[in-house]
């Protein structure tokens, strides 16, 4: 088992650390500083963390003997050798959180409810502590359904539709003026112009209608 002690974990060489999801100031001891770095315990603390996607908020790792007693710890805590972990329950599903620690090899495990956290360690196989209370609102596995994407959506469809068809009808209007001066053969073309100007007028007032009914229908299942 590969092992390291510094007096600080400011002493650890930033090209030694390989845990992305933590650094060494939360691994180490909170009373004195002091840090011991068990590379299998870390790698599967990690491991952990990748599993579940989330942060692990770590209230305690490793801790030197002085500050154990401190702390009321066990004679023998598996805190004191480096491969002990307890971990805030603020952004967990106890029982989801406890299955994937196994998963990764944990064999210890402390429950604390009151407290908000679970001790978990790399053995032996036990388990002590009171069962956390279901929670009034469990967390959910599944994601909430992704947003239309701007260019999907029908609310910006509609909208762009109304706002190109205001555009040409701009534009027909500004051409009209301009043949109004021109020369006498193309005076012919000035009535289809405007019947051309109103079919633009009418497609803009259907995006204008789309854009409403889309907003509408998006309140109505939830996506506002």
């Amino acid at each position: 088992m590969t092992t390291r002690f510094y007096h600080h974990w400011r002493d650890v060489p930033k090209d030694s650390w390989r845990w992305p999801n933590f650094s060494p100031a939360e691994i180490a001891c909170r009373g004195t500083g002091s840090i011991l770095i068990v590379e299998p315990a870390l790698d599967r603390l990690q491991a952990l963390r990748s599993r579940l996607g989330k942060p692990l908020i770590v209230n305690s790792a490793y801790r030197s003997p002085d500050h154990n007693r401190r702390v009321g710890g066990a004679k023998h805590s598996k805190h004191l050798g480096g491969i002990a972990f307890d971990i805030s329950m603020a952004n967990h599903d106890p029982a989801a959180f406890e299955k994937a620690a196994r998963a990764e090899g944990f064999l210890g495990f402390g429950t604390y409810p009151r407290s908000g956290f679970i001790h978990i360690d790399l053995g032996p196989a036990r388990r002590w502590g009171e069962p956390f209370p279901a929670r009034a609102i469990p967390f959910t596995e599944d994601q909430p359904p992704a947003r239309e994407h701007l260019a999907d959506s029908r609310t910006m469809k509609g909208s762009g539709a109304a706002g190109l068809a205001t555009v040409g009808a701009a534009g027909i209007e500004i051409a009209q003026d301009t043949l109004g001066d021109a020369q006498s053969a193309i005076q012919p073309l000035i009535p289809y112009l405007d019947t051309l100007r109103w079919a633009f007028i009418a497609l803009a007032l259907a995006g204008v209608g789309l854009t409403v009914w889309a907003r509408l229908d998006d309140w109505n299942r939830g996506r506002r």
